[in-house]
């Protein structure tokens, strides 16, 4: 870990882009105390309220989407919501769905994927199978179907679901898809390590299936992890902006990037800087969290030259 470290250091790009990742975290995550320190929340309506922030069509009176002193990054058209905390509370809200996600998932590959690819035989093969198939699935489209389905088996005709609920069902429908990608690829890493030196010779003395699966095999498999992780979190941020830009996600008026896309898109003509703000945001957060991956892959790299 010490000599990750010190290549990831030496990585300028690497460094830079976890500044950036922690940045958004920090944001994102005390996007309440930040609201409380600016003055504004994400649900008041503060164009209705406050005369000279709308003109007669909804519309900021201000230049670049109504960005003042007051309002750092401007206001919503329509409901005159404020931008910013909008923003860092979107930015909450797609990071704990996507974190949960990337838990759920990796338990789940790392479970059946070390599982299958150490015991093999009809094991191996039965698991082989299931992930071929959950593998097959158009994700994107099943995910579009599955969410109101499962929507509709958890709540009642005409109840109103709390936003807890409607993350829930995003995270479990993005679970159920997610996880035969990281158990393939354990498969794999276990098929090329049970045959190893070090694996036969604790299996030779006597040592039982799980204490060589803890002790031999996952310390060999911390890299694959950590860099699948790293490069899973960005994807279902944008995965799950797309459900709620197509409806099935997050809907008003919990904060979401990718809502916020959908109100922008409607707009753009009038005030394309609704669209330009969480837009801008999330392709320098994906674009951050994928170099910080990429770093994080060569510094744990024994063989990398950077």
């Amino acid at each position: 870990m010490r000599l990750a470290w010190r290549r990831f250091r030496r990585d300028k790009a690497g460094v830079a882009a976890g500044s950036v990742v922690l940045l958004f975290f920090v944001a994102g995550l005390g996007a309440p105390l930040f609201a409380k320190l600016y003055g504004k929340d994400p649900y008041t309506t503060y164009g209705q309220n406050e005369p000279g922030l709308l003109n007669d069509y909804g519309y900021p009176i201000a230049p670049n989407g109504g960005i003042s002193g007051e309002y750092w990054l401007g206001i919503e058209p329509g409901l005159g919501r404020d931008v910013l905390t909008q923003l860092l509370y979107g930015i909450r809200t797609s990071l704990l769905i996507s974190l949960a996600v990337v838990a759920i998932v990796t338990v789940l590959g790392v479970v059946v994927g070390v599982t299958a690819g150490y015991l093999g035989g009809r094991t191996d093969y039965l698991a082989g199978r299931v992930i071929d198939v959950m593998l097959s699935f158009p994700s994107t489209l099943f995910f579009i179907a599955f969410t109101p389905v499962v929507t509709s088996l958890l709540t009642s005709p005409g109840e109103e679901m709390s936003p807890l609920l409607r993350g829930s069902i995003l995270v479990m429908v993005l679970s159920a898809f997610g996880w035969a990608g990281v158990a393939r690829l354990l498969r794999g890493q276990v098929l090329s390590l049970r045959s190893r030196e070090f694996v036969e010779a604790a299996r030779a003395s006597g040592s039982p299936p799980h204490r060589i699966i803890f002790h031999e095999l996952l310390p060999n498999l911390w890299t694959p992890i950590l860099v699948t992780a790293s490069l899973a979190v960005p994807a279902y941020v944008t995965t799950e902006a797309a459900l709620s830009y197509l409806g099935v996600g997050m809907v008003e008026p919990t904060p979401d990037w990718g809502r916020m896309l959908l109100k922008g898109a409607e707009v753009y003509q009038t005030d394309i800087t609704y669209m330009f703000v969480p837009g801008i945001s999330m392709l320098i957060f994906v674009v951050a969290f994928n170099l910080l991956g990429d770093s994080i892959r060569d510094a744990l790299d024994p063989k990398t030259d950077r």
